[in-house]
């Protein structure tokens, strides 16, 4: 059962934020460096985004539409029917939250890895996760201004204003630059991953801060987590059932029903905590409280099933069937080059990792440079 270290970090900022809040120019200074963080931060999600990669993962389009309908149609949905839970596990400003987090988009880095680990269809999921980001820069705002309105400082006109400067505007920036700074970008990924997480950390650090300076932690009770965390269990178990059996019965196979299930399941943390900042203000630390322990748990139950999905009946025995197969036609490929003298024949063209590709391994021959091309005979 994984611990998210980066959840550690997370948890630790809060415990800074309340033992050390920023007060008046501190606050000032600190809110200006969020601002300028979330900014930033959008500007390198759309320079890293390969418009052209998310394009040409149109031509599986039932796929994407039924994960965009999990993302954005069936999890708000959930997050209104929890509305039944108010008062009795749940305060407002917590439920308010939890709908949020019910309106944020997929992840991509934990979806793709998942998937990979349960041997499905990972460019699907790169896709899913994709399309996902680039609609809820816009989709989570507008449901935002619906379900949420202007209760808890959820929505306004002022918000919208915010939106487009703080979010899309560097968002488009970036994915107009990018044929300029991709190149720079992908060489320091590293680097700019770190950048990326301490924004975050920013952004929390500054919401937490005026939580605590309008003792807004004093309506969160020991009782109340317990409750939320009970009542995100039963969302994200629905949604893992629903995603699972509903992809079986809308006639997906085995590799595109696990895209769907860690795709369409998934909250992304990393775009919700900036989206909350600028939606809910002042109230943004309670507002982001219920996505941060969502992102914990969804990443250790789908850890889990992950890994029994590697394992699922027939899974090794194929892959084990296709490795041998890609070594015959290798071995086949090598003999037939050597004895036709110049056509050499290969079996890994197309074989990608655990059999995710399909286990289309060609065995087409590839002439020797600087030797004349003979036809394959048989």
């Amino acid at each position: 059962m994984p611990i998210d270290p980066y959840i550690v970090l997370l948890l630790g900022t809060v415990g800074l934020a309340a033992l050390f809040p920023a007060h008046g120019t501190g606050a000032t200074v600190a809110s200006g460096a969020s601002t300028a963080a979330i900014a930033f931060l959008f500007f390198l999600y759309g320079a890293r985004l390969s418009t052209r990669e998310a394009l040409d993962g149109l031509r599986h389009w039932r796929l994407h539409v039924t994960v965009l309908a999990c993302t954005f149609l069936v999890f708000p949905a959930l997050g209104l029917a929890a509305r039944a839970a108010v008062p009795v596990l749940l305060t407002q400003p917590l439920y308010q939250g939890l709908l949020f987090l019910t309106l944020v988009p997929s992840t991509i880095q934990s979806s793709i890895a998942f998937t990979s680990i349960a041997r499905g269809n990972v460019p699907a999921a790169i896709c899913a996760g994709s399309f996902s980001s680039l609609v809820g820069i816009v989709l989570t705002p507008l449901l935002a201004a619906v379900l949420l309105g202007n209760s808890g400082g959820g929505f306004s006109a002022d918000s919208l204003v915010k939106i487009v400067l703080q979010l899309l505007v560097p968002f488009l920036a970036g994915q107009l630059l990018r044929r300029w700074i991709g190149p720079f970008i992908t060489r320091h990924k590293k680097v700019l991953g770190l950048v990326d997480r301490g924004s975050i950390l920013l952004v929390v650090y500054t919401a937490f801060s005026e939580g605590m300076i309008q003792g807004i932690w004093h309506q969160v009770s020991p009782a109340r987590l317990g409750a939320l965390l009970l009542v995100e269990a039963a969302v994200l178990a629905v949604m893992l059932l629903g995603t699972w059996y509903g992809g079986r019965a809308l006639g997906f196979g085995r590799e595109d029903r696990i895209a769907i299930q860690f795709a369409g399941s998934k909250k992304s943390l990393a775009s919700g905590l900036p989206m909350a900042s600028v939606l809910f203000g002042a109230h943004a630390s309670l507002a982001v409280l219920p996505l941060m322990l969502f992102h914990q748990m969804q990443l250790m139950v789908c850890a889990v099933i992950a890994k029994r999905r590697a394992h699922d009946p027939g899974v090794e025995d194929r892959d084990a069937g296709t490795e041998d197969g890609d070594a015959a036609r290798s071995e086949g490929g090598g003999a037939a080059g050597s004895e036709g003298g110049g056509a050499a024949g290969s079996g890994d063209g197309g074989h990608a990792a655990g059999g995710e590709s399909g286990g289309a391994g060609g065995s087409a021959a590839r002439p020797v440079q600087g030797q004349p091309q003979h036809r394959a005979l048989r």
